[in-house]
């Protein structure tokens, strides 16, 4: 039962178990964990930017009570400020006569000897120093009872060359004696004087901080940084060294995590806004309460917070959602839906690490245990609770906006790869829009119609607020402000200083006093009191002469007007403090990459994309006219042939009938190619040109039963098919779709979309795919990807075509071409160049990867202007013979992709036990592996095949190269194929090796509907979302898998003697 409190990191693995009941945790939180989230992901933008300004408020206010209140410019040294971090000690009776460091109650009010311990650390360390100062710290007024003690010296000498002077007084006259010596004269020969002023060793506690420059900030901070490792161990400065490089390797690991994600920069940032913004909310709660904290305890405990929280939570939460949104790319999803699921999912499991770790911290903080654990895992608890928090709200924003941005650019990236792919523009949008998954009435920043009511709100807010601020200054005091901020005096606190390590050396003589007189006495062991030799004047930040600063303390002195008062005063305190306006100018930077990031993004989605406030024009503009042809002629007004030139003339052929229509394009008046551009109709268009075939004289004794023929031609959408698929439509033929399956293939279950009209091929496959299933599945392996064109150019002379030759296989020539082909397209990139010489033709064959798309198109843009570059290199004379020299070789046999490869070359393996082949293929695995031999090798060699030395595996390529939407013509070389047989071990290994399979999941027939459709049951349809290529080459492993089974089915029915038997029942 305790186990199970514990987060499942902590556990280790645990065995899955089938459908388990929802804990009673899980169906109490849950449900208000989607509410957050829901409410998030519904309004990113609003979500970010509200956490924003209340976290940016909260910090405003920290620093102005924690920072601007400290740094108010003072003519002396201020007692309170000079005693913090004081510590009392106490010796007497009580005590045994040894030090301790609580004082006993009943002794605080009774008359025993409380004294003052006082460290005076100058930073110079010479013999005339020594006499300079010695003078006026020795001679004192009668009236302070003040004793020098032995300094110790040791803890402030180490890094620096300081001398140090330690006093002892009562209690009562410490306060005078520092006002005394707020001042020390500087007596050395030499001193420069600056309007009639000389230097002096000044306390820097009494400096005006207000004027300091961000370099004597920086001087300060690391003076103080140098103490602390003056008064720290050896050990300790090893342990916090450790912990600020494991905090830093915790970062580095985030920002890794993240990559792997897909995210360079911005995801693992918002993480450690995330984070940020909960230690600020943190912060604000710890001090509101009273707790003190200080910086240095800040310092020493986040490193380990940071190591042992981590960022786990958010690396889970990230992936689980970008894998959800990547697997479950259905037009009906949303990244509200992913995220939702996730959180339903998952969320109930994060609660649950972050109450554990919470509860233990809040057991820490009630420890009781001394030296600051209580006050940082108090504020360790409530930075986890808003940590938990904004997790899932203003990170699941966002994320939410991550994945918007990422449909956005999905869809930019689909549509240029299909233009770079020969799709027209309109019809490439068209089909990036379906894929989409974002419904249209919404955009990256909500509906339209939110964004304005938006920012009035924000506006009005801001103006009501001021408003009442202004209308209740008469009611406000000052005193109940002041209570408000009472508690955050402790944050910029210094911390206790350590007595022994300050002035051990004096403590022992008062100790050695304190026994021979038994007088019981309290010490109170301030910290060490710096000072700088400095002019005054520059020192306290006094006017100088000519100048006017006599308003420079009341412009920021708004205390008497309430809160709002105060706030406006630390705004504008805020704008004169130097530090605080680089955090301001870095708040606007991050601000504007934000912004240019989002709106980047979104301007290329709704830069083609229409005004979502109008109505979408619709591609196809129908005109309600009769069914029949010739029942609407009789029922049209008739025209007149001038009539009728005139409305096409005045582009209104949309509005006559069909018959004319068909008229006009019998006599030449409409081209046949032009029916859908005039018409504005495609399916009329379809019906227009059936009818106009139909009835052309030349053809018409053959083609007149077209018009009423049986191929269908309505309810498709001809849309994907102008300007991409065919010309001059008639219609669409419908051809029988199986899935074959299922089949494993690298350990996942597919079913085979398989277009064909031979009977039997699909159940064969089945049987296969039942027989490779049994043994453990397929396994495939991609051995190249590439697309190739192959190019002739010629030469007036051999000597040309040579050197050309020697050019471009030359490192120069290589780049030179790589540089010019990648240009012309975002996902090509050329892989290698092979040349042939053939009398004075040079043949090229360029090789490129292509995405997802199959890119014949793509690779020929980049071909065509890589030969330009080349003749532009030195080959003027080069004559471009065609783009398309059979070298590549497309569509037709060729040696060269059987032995070089072209598109995607795949190896696809299965050892099918020895009794399957018995039950499933009634076969054995002898007389296959006789067969394999006697028909794919020798037969084949007969034959003098190129890349035949399969069954029938062109029967599978193009069966589903028809379901799919690749190109049928391409089933040629794609059907390259060499199956091969073993007995290993009594079980038989089958492996098919495919060298050339050329396909894409992206532009082509894919776009059309029915072939979309085939692919979205394969997971693969369009391009992959963060791996440029990846469904393309999924695509040549599935078929090289089924072609696996489908040879493994044939060959065991040949060598039953089945096939015949097969073909005949069926």
């Amino acid at each position: 039962m305790a186990g199970s409190l514990l987060p499942s990191r902590s556990r280790g693995d645990q065995p899955v178990s089938s459908q388990k009941t929802p804990s009673w945790f899980k169906e109490k939180i849950t449900p208000g964990l989607l509410s957050l989230s829901r409410l998030a992901s519904a309004h990113p933008i609003h979500t970010v930017a509200a956490v924003a300004l209340l976290v940016s408020s909260i910090y405003s206010s920290l620093l102005e009570d924690s920072i601007f209140d400290r740094t108010k410019s003072v003519a002396k040294a201020d007692w309170s400020s000079l005693t913090a971090g004081s510590r009392q000690l106490y010796v007497g009776s009580q005590s045994d006569w040894n030090w301790q460091s609580e004082v006993p109650n009943a002794l605080v009010s009774s008359n025993i000897d409380h004294a003052a311990l006082l460290t005076l650390v100058f930073p110079e360390k010479t013999e005339a120093f020594h006499e300079s100062l010695a003078t006026p710290l020795l001679h004192l007024p009668n009236n302070l009872s003040v004793t020098p003690l032995p300094s110790t010296s040791k803890s402030f000498s180490a890094y620096s060359k300081e001398h140090v002077h330690s006093f002892s007084l009562p209690y009562s006259q410490a306060s005078d004696f520092l006002a005394m010596v707020q001042e020390v004269p500087n007596s050395s020969p030499g001193q420069e004087m600056d309007h009639g002023e000389q230097r002096m060793w000044i306390m820097k506690d009494a400096r005006a901080q207000t004027q300091n420059s961000l370099t004597d900030r920086a001087k300060d901070a690391w003076v103080g940084f140098v103490d602390l490792l003056k008064n720290a161990q050896t050990a300790d400065i090893a342990i916090m060294l450790l912990g600020y490089i494991f905090m830093h390797m915790t970062f580095a690991s985030l920002f890794f995590s993240m990559y792997r994600m897909g995210s360079k920069f911005w995801l693992a940032t918002s993480v450690l806004f995330s984070s940020t913004f909960a230690f600020v909310l943190g912060l604000f709660v710890t001090v509101e309460l009273g707790v003190p904290v200080n910086m240095v305890l800040l310092s020493e405990g986040l490193p380990f917070l940071v190591v042992i929280v981590g960022f786990e939570r958010y690396i889970g939460l990230t992936r689980a959602i970008l894998t959800h949104a990547m697997d479950r790319r259905s037009p009906s999803d949303n990244t509200q839906s992913a995220i939702e699921f996730v959180i339903n999912d998952k969320g109930s499991e994060i609660a649950k690490e972050y109450a554990v770790e919470i509860a233990i911290l809040v057991l820490g903080a009630l420890s009781g245990v001394q030296g600051g654990l209580q006050q940082f895992c108090f504020l360790a608890a409530w930075t986890l609770f808003f940590d938990a928090v904004l997790l899932f709200t203003f990170y699941t924003a966002i994320v939410c906006i991550k994945l918007e941005v990422n449909q956005i650019k999905g869809y930019t990236d689909m549509r240029r790869a299909l233009e770079d792919d020969g799709i027209s523009s309109q019809t490439a949008e068209d089909v990036a829009r379906s894929n989409s998954p974002s419904k249209p009435e919404t955009t990256l920043f909500g509906k339209s119609t939110h964004v304005p009511r938006f920012k009035v709100l924000m506006v009005g807010g801001f103006l009501l607020v001021n408003v009442a601020s202004m209308c209740m200054v008469p009611f406000r005091n000052t005193h109940s402000v002041k209570d408000l901020a009472r508690g955050l005096a402790g944050v910029g606190m210094s911390p206790p200083v350590d007595p022994f390590k300050v002035a051990s050396r004096g403590l022992d003589v008062i100790l050695d006093k304190a026994r021979s007189t038994g007088q019981d006495t309290i010490v109170t062991v301030l910290a060490p009191v710096k000072y700088e030799l400095q002019f005054p004047a520059v020192h306290y930040g006094l006017p100088v002469m000519g100048s006017s600063n006599d308003n420079e303390g009341i412009a920021f002195n708004l205390d008497g007007y309430g809160i709002g008062g105060r706030v406006v005063g630390g705004l504008l305190k805020s704008l004169d403090d130097p530090v605080f306006c680089k955090w301001v100018i870095a708040a606007l930077v991050l601000s504007v990459v934000l912004n240019s990031h989002l709106f980047s993004a979104a301007r290329q989605g709704v830069k083609s994309t229409p005004d979502d406030s109008t109505e979408p024009e619709k591609p196809c503009q129908r005109v309600v006219v009769p069914t029949s042809l010739a029942a609407e002629g009789e029922l049209a007004i008739k025209r007149t042939p001038e009539e009728m030139e005139l409305m096409l003339s005045e582009k209104r052929a949309h509005e006559l009938t069909d018959e004319e229509v068909v008229e006009l394009s019998l006599r030449g008046k409409i081209p046949g190619h032009a029916l859908e551009k005039t018409l504005k109709d495609f399916t009329r268009a379809v019906k227009v040109r059936r009818a106009v075939i139909s009835r052309t004289k030349a053809t018409a004794d053959i083609t007149n039963g077209l018009e009423q023929s049986k191929l269908p031609y309505e309810n498709y959408n001809w849309t994907r098919v102008f300007g991409a698929c065919c010309e001059n439509v008639v219609g669409y033929m419908p051809v029988p779709v199986g899935f074959a399956g299922p089949l494993v293939i690298d350990g996942r279950s597919y079913f085979i979309p398989m277009a064909t009209t031979e009977g039997v091929l699909v159940a064969s496959a089945s049987r296969g795919s039942k027989a490779i299933n049994a043994g453990g599945g397929a396994v495939t392996m991609l051995t190249a990807d590439g697309m190739t064109r192959g190019p002739c150019v010629s030469f007036p002379t051999l000597d040309r075509a040579g050197a050309a030759k020697i050019w471009l296989d030359s490192e120069e020539g290589q780049t030179t071409m790589q540089k010019a082909f990648n240009s012309t397209t975002r996902f090509g990139r050329l892989q290698s160049m092979t040349t042939a010489i053939a009398g004075t033709n040079l043949y090229i064959r360029f090789k490129s990867t292509t995405g997802d798309a199959m890119g014949m198109n793509m690779i020929s843009k980049g071909v065509e202007y890589a030969l330009e570059v080349m003749k532009s290199a030195g080959f003027e004379d080069m004559k471009i013979i065609t783009l398309s020299g059979n070298f590549c070789a497309d569509k037709k046999p060729a040696a060269i992709n059987w032995i070089e490869g072209r598109g995607k070359s795949v190896v696809a393996e299965a050892i099918i036990p020895g009794d399957v082949v018995k039950s499933v293929l009634k076969s054995d695995v002898d007389s296959m592996v006789e067969l394999f031999v006697a028909k794919n090798m020798i037969g084949s060699a007969m034959a003098g095949s190129i890349g035949g030395y399969n069954a029938h595996a062109a029967n599978m390529v193009a069966a589903i190269f028809i379901a799919t939407g690749q190109d049928p013509a391409q089933v040629v070389e794609s059907a390259n194929c060499i199956t091969i047989m073993k007995n290993l071990h009594g079980s038989l290994q089958i492996s098919v090796s495919m060298p050339s399979i050329e396909v894409g999941t992206l532009g082509g027939g894919t776009i059309l509907e029915p072939q979309s459709a085939m692919l979205d049951s394969l997971g693969i349809r369009g391009s992959h979302p963060t791996e440029p290529g990846a469904n393309a080459r999924q695509l040549a492993r599935i078929i090289a898998a089924a072609t696996l089974a489908a040879e493994l089915s044939l060959c065991a029915a040949l060598a039953a003697g089945h096939l015949v038997k097969a073909h005949m029942q069926h």
